[in-house]
């Protein structure tokens, strides 16, 4: 199990490429799946979580 990241602890520059990026892995991980099954299907669901809790620390600092 990969260790949890705290996010709150990261400069805005970080979670800002962080975001990039995780929307970059999930989004190249639905164009595999349309294709065949993929390995890690818990993968998708922690990309997404950690896209809100991002998110989520954006929204709180306005």
């Amino acid at each position: 199990m990969a260790k949890k990241i705290n996010f709150r602890a990261m400069a805005r520059d970080e979670l800002e490429k962080k975001l990039a990026d995780s929307r970059e892995e999930i989004r190249v991980l639905r164009f595999k799946s349309q294709g065949a099954k993929s390995k890690n299907v818990k993968e998708e669901l922690a990309l997404r979580k950690n896209i809100a809790r991002i998110l989520t620390i954006f929204h709180e600092e306005k």
